[in-house]
């Protein structure tokens, strides 16, 4: 009898899935779900904030990557599982039975309570928010230019010094200087702020490549508050508590990267789930549905020496959907599962188009070869995900040296 294998988001573990499964011989149909037609290369999103890439450049379509004779795509958005009758409701198509569900639904901003984030600052989980967010940018400019030239309107304001913020401080400190050649304003006119709780920046790293990150940024004009927790974001202000006392810093443009969880949907849908993510089995089933694979951002798979579940990475998700595939076709067969072994293949965090810091095993790199690694993990994700040379030559980072 005909197996059915739902998949819930084309993210990184969702299009992998469906992209390896499409290749395996099993008497199954597979059904892959996004409310996009779109695949989108999260890890890039800062860069079309900032303005260095266009949005066509980290995307690609589902159906050509997932279709063949065995599979479909439906683009729609899922808005119930219920998980012990093996259906999910969808807001179009209605009601779809599965045998096998596969969840991977990605991920949403988290807030932790901060009054005025979602009103008053701009997140960056999704390409929409990227784009939102440079188009708000170069509003900005132009007001600044036709106006009164009010240098507020050039402050951008990052909250947040994780990888995200990170990563978009470095984007931004390359295009700023850009902006400000191609539309006639000095250099010294706009600012880039970072607002962080911490103290200590990127943990993940040594503090001698975290220092080395930090005084790059630093060199390029970003100012660090750090023991600064954000209070409050107001039309254009960002209110923080640093050693007991509150302060306002303005800007034109506030965006909140302190953080993400994943969506609501899955705690709605009665999982045991704690910021969206579900603890899950050692096969990466959720406890109690055997039938019932959670992957990526959704999920927490517990880190044996930390005992704490490991970041959510697209490193990670991929990894997560390769055994993910193994195990349904086990499960199909008839065999026992197997389960899922973590080893990470290293981290790196990008500092512009041209610089990064890297670990990797026990070996630290900077500069110019952490940034080509970089370019090199992106179009790999691109490979794995599509499973397409065609997509990934010319989707792929080979700028290697720009």
């Amino acid at each position: 009898m005909t197996k059915k294998i739902v998949v819930l988001g084309a993210g990184y573990a969702g299009i992998r899935v469906a992209t390896q499964l499409r290749h395996k011989g099993g008497d199954f149909e597979l059904i892959l779900i996004d409310q996009n037609t779109y695949h989108t290369e999260k890890t890039c999103l800062h860069e079309v904030a900032a303005g260095q890439q266009s949005p066509e450049n980290i995307i690609y379509s589902i159906e050509d990557c997932s279709s063949c004779k065995k599979s479909r795509f439906i683009q729609d958005k899922v808005i119930e599982i219920d998980k012990d009758n093996n259906s999910i409701v969808l807001e179009k198509n209605g009601k779809i039975d599965y045998d096998y569900l596969v969840i991977g639904l990605g991920f949403e901003s988290e807030t932790f309570g901060v009054k005025g984030v979602h009103e008053n600052a701009f997140s960056m989980v999704n390409l929409e928010q990227a784009v939102a967010i440079n188009k708000h940018i170069n509003e900005q400019i132009r007001s600044y230019i036709d106006g009164e030239r009010d240098k507020k309107k050039l402050k951008i304001i990052v909250c947040g010094a994780g990888f995200t913020g990170i990563e978009l401080l470095g984007a931004l400190a390359e295009q700023m200087p850009k902006y400000a050649e191609k539309h006639g304003f000095s250099e010294n006119s706009y600012e880039l702020v970072c607002v962080e709780s911490a103290t200590r920046l990127l943990p993940m790293f040594s503090e001698e490549l975290a220092d080395y990150a930090v005084d790059y940024l630093k060199d390029l004009g970003v100012e660090f508050i750090t023991g600064a927790k954000v209070n409050e974001i107001k039309p254009g202000v960002v209110e923080y508590i640093k050693d007991g006392e509150t302060h306002e810093i303005e800007g034109g443009t506030i965006i909140w990267t302190t953080g993400v969880s994943g969506v609501d949907l899955i705690a709605e849908s009665g999982f045991s789930a704690k910021r969206g993510r579900v603890v899950v089995k050692d096969d990466l089933t959720v406890e109690g549905y055997d039938n019932i694979f959670m992957l990526g951002d959704v999920a927490a798979v517990i880190d044996p020496e930390s005992n704490r579940p490991y970041p959510t990475t697209a490193q990670i998700a991929l990894a997560m959907a390769s055994k993910c595939v193994d195990n349904i076709l086990k499960k199909l067969d008839g065999k026992p599962t197997e389960k899922f072994v973590y080893v990470s293949k290293g981290t790196v965090c990008s500092l512009g188009n041209t610089n990064a810091i890297a670990l990797v095993g026990k070996k630290e790199l900077k500069g110019y070869p952490a940034s080509a690694l970089k370019k090199i993990i992106a179009t790999r994700s691109i490979h794995m995900g599509s499973g397409k040379l065609g997509l990934t030559l010319k989707k792929g980072r080979f700028d290697l040296y720009r």
